[in-house]
């Protein structure tokens, strides 16, 4: 009969333990100096080995012929407790024995003296599951057990064992195995069953599993039975209907670039495929806290990575998206997943997260205004500062022809007058240094702002009695028009010219329409509003 994985390469020694040298070597270490506790609490997630060591552990103390703190795994005893028939070593289930009637009956046969083997020992899994009363029956046997007793308790939720329980146990906390323990072992394992595990395959699964050795060997088992041939991690993925690492960097690019179109329509394509929508939220989630790893720790951060993107893919996606993001990239992820469960369209849903994460101009809230902030300041600092062409106020459909189209008025084409302005009267780097002024009563991100960099958001020039701030943009204008900051500007000019200034900000990018002409061109609009529009900037 067919055995999984997991149970078929179950540890039988402290050796073949995976990621837990500390727990085994100490507890072999106990064993060879005959030191041993009377009760163990194993604590730590799932997979990790603790029901696997309790049973070790077991073994080693009746083992009439120990290894080195191992179980020789050859003697009658060892034996006897791998097949189950030895009646003197008990693995219980609390989750299924949690009265106080069943710890009652186990205290009065803990009592007897063991007949096949040296020590009587019992196994109790998931110990946090017996109830209060259960507790409170096992705690005296506990606290003075006989010499022939011992007690291994295992809990993957330490906070719910009582602390009287807890003060009378020796506590062992078993750690998650690192994900290049549980691939070597997948490796050994493939090789013994001859599997074709391809190595970018072994780490996928080894990051699925999140620590757990068993989970690992049972997705393992899974897409071995599923597909023929070499498993590599694209096979993994689509025995298992997730999204690949590949499309969460690419996901992630698009939203680095802010391009909707082809995040929606990759996400289009995933979900066709039937590919997990929680997986792939999961990943972006991921990949998101990667590249913050890699924003802190640009060198170290490369063995702290989850495998979700190559390291090269992650380390180009850290470059192009700021810290600001990735916060809000996490935030909107997990906010959309919590929510999946009282969701009646989980699609919708998703799709509604990706068009957030590639917009962040869609909200005002201030973690996504602290995003578009972290960016500007970001390109500032790198130099990589683009600004937009304006668009045009005026725009034709493509499907009317040019010859259907009604005159226009006789100076709609002519260039807008713009209204008289002094002439630009700036000294010699004034602005720079009323940049630097500024700067030191602003707290960032809108210090980032008034760099003295040419292609900053934000260049002051003085034009008679008026700084005038010239913004590359109406959102720059929107965080800068402000009274507590235009009072900063005038002061700190006032200070520098010896006379009080006015402040204005502008957006460059805007330009000036005569209102004698702005109202001749909407007058024209409403009357031909099927064939032209009016945009404004």
């Amino acid at each position: 009969m067919y055995q999984a994985l997991y149970r078929k390469y179950r540890p039988q020694t402290f050796d073949d333990v995976s990621g837990q040298q500390a727990v085994t070597q100490t507890l072999k270490t106990q064993l060879m100096k005959n030191q041993l506790s009377h009760a163990y609490l194993f604590t730590g997630s799932r997979g990790t080995g603790k029901t696997s060591c309790a049973k070790i552990l077991a073994k080693a103390v009746n083992c009439l012929n120990p290894q080195d703190g191992n179980p020789c795994n050859c003697c009658e005893a060892c034996r006897a407790i791998d097949s189950g028939s030895c009646m003197d070593v008990l693995e219980i289930d609390a989750a299924s024995n949690n009265g106080v009637d069943n710890v009652r009956d186990l205290r009065d046969d803990a009592i007897y003296s063991p007949s096949q083997v040296k020590k009587r020992v019992y196994i109790i899994d998931e110990v946090h599951m017996l109830s209060i009363s259960a507790f409170n029956a096992l705690l005296k046997i506990i606290e003075e057990p006989p010499e022939h007793l011992l007690f291994i308790l295992a809990t993957t939720e330490l906070h719910k064992v009582p602390a009287t329980i807890l003060s009378r146990c020796q506590r062992f906390s078993f750690r998650r195995i690192s994900q290049e323990d549980i691939a070597a072992r997948l490796q050994y394992v493939a090789y013994h069953e001859n599997i074709d595990l391809d190595d970018s395959a072994a780490r996928v699964l080894a990051r699925m599993a999140d620590g757990g050795m068993r989970d690992a060997l049972s997705l393992l088992d899974q897409c071995a039975s599923a597909s023929s041939g070499e498993l590599t991690a694209e096979r993994i993925y689509a025995c298992l209907g997730i999204a690949g690492e590949q499309k969460a960097g690419e996901m992630m690019g698009y939203i680095a670039h802010h391009d909707t179109g082809k995040a929606l329509s990759l996400f289009n394509r995933l979900y066709a495929d039937g590919k997990d929508l929680s997986a792939l939220l999961d990943e972006l989630a991921c990949l998101s806290r990667d590249l913050l790893v890699l924003k802190t720790a640009p060198d170290a951060g490369l063995a702290m990575l989850s495998g979700v993107a190559s390291d090269q893919e992650a380390t180009g996606l850290a470059k192009e998206i700021s810290s600001g993001e990735l916060m809000r990239i996490m935030s909107v992820i997990q906010e959309t997943m919590a929510g999946f469960t009282r969701s009646s369209s989980r699609r919708v849903d998703a799709e509604l997260c990706i068009l957030t994460l590639c917009q962040p101009e869609l909200s005002l809230d201030a973690q996504s205004l602290n995003a578009r902030l972290t960016r500007l300041e970001e390109q500032l600092r790198t130099g990589d500062f683009v600004v937009a062409a304006p668009r045009q106020k005026i725009s034709r459909p493509e499907d009317v022809a040019d010859d259907e189209l009604p005159p226009l008025p006789d100076d709609a084409d002519a260039p807008p007058e713009e209204d008289p302005q002094p002439a630009d009267t700036t000294p010699m780097g004034f602005w720079t240094d009323l940049s630097a002024a500024i700067r030191q009563e602003l707290k960032p991100p809108v210090s980032g702002f008034f760099a003295p960099s040419e292609n900053a958001p934000v260049r002051g020039i003085l034009r008679g009695d008026t700084v005038v701030l010239c913004c590359t943009n109406s959102f720059t204008v929107e965080m800068v028009d402000k009274p507590e900051i235009l009072q900063l500007v005038a002061r700190k000019a006032a200070a520098k010219l010896g006379h009080p200034v006015k402040v204005k900000a502008i957006d460059n990018n805007a330009a000036p329409v005569n209102n004698e002409k702005m109202g001749q061109l909407l007058s024209f609009g409403r009357a031909h509003s099927d064939v032209i529009k009016i945009k404004e900037n």
